[in-house]
């Protein structure tokens, strides 16, 4: 099930609804990483920095992986999702053999040493975070659309450019027509 009436659960998508004036979330898609009665957070997919990680990392080594703009909290921290199986030690299953982090210096090894497709992990600066019932009241607001259950595919092979246009258009219905609002109607 999928759209805007659904519940968001921990590995869903968040879609913001074509309008959103809001510039740090205007056309993005975020995967849920956790939601409870404590808040929520989670990792803006298609906004890339001007950075690329071995920018901002100096012990990557001629690695031309973009890093990505999680979302507007805390920016000098450091994120990342991927597919690698079997997962790292102490990583967190989110979705459909997705996980976030684990052992960060394993994961370094394995980039310095070609042993990781870039294709296979994701790094974000800072995150996306909701504090309790913030999320829900966004979400009656009609600010988020819902997409239940993600594929590995979606998350890493998709160009982040045409994430959200793409989720929305394989959703179907009023969702694909969603997919080709201009961002500004006045420009149509």
């Amino acid at each position: 099930m999928r759209g805007d009436t659904v519940k968001p659960v921990k590995g869903d998508l968040l879609l913001s609804e074509p309008f959103l004036a809001d510039p740090n979330f205007e056309r993005s898609v975020i995967l849920l990483c956790e939601h409870n009665s404590n808040g929520s957070f989670g990792f803006v997919l298609n906004k890339e920095a001007d950075l690329q990680l071995s920018d901002a990392i100096d012990e990557v080594q001629n690695y031309h992986q973009a890093l990505y703009v999680g979302g507007p909290v805390q920016h000098e921290t450091l994120h990342f999702l991927h597919r690698i199986d079997p997962p790292f030690n102490d990583s967190e299953p989110i979705v459909n053999d997705v996980f976030w982090g684990g052992n960060f210096d394993e994961l370094l090894s394995l980039i310095n040493t070609r042993q990781i497709a870039a294709n296979d992990v994701k790094f974000f600066a800072g995150y996306s975070g909701w504090g309790p019932g913030q999320l829900e009241d966004e979400l009656e607001e009609k600010t988020w659309i819902v997409y239940h259950q993600p594929t590995a595919y979606q998350l890493f092979d998709i160009p982040a450019h045409q994430l959200w246009q793409e989720i929305l258009r394989n959703m179907g219905g009023k969702y694909r027509m969603f997919s080709n609002y201009p961002i500004d109607p006045r420009l149509n």
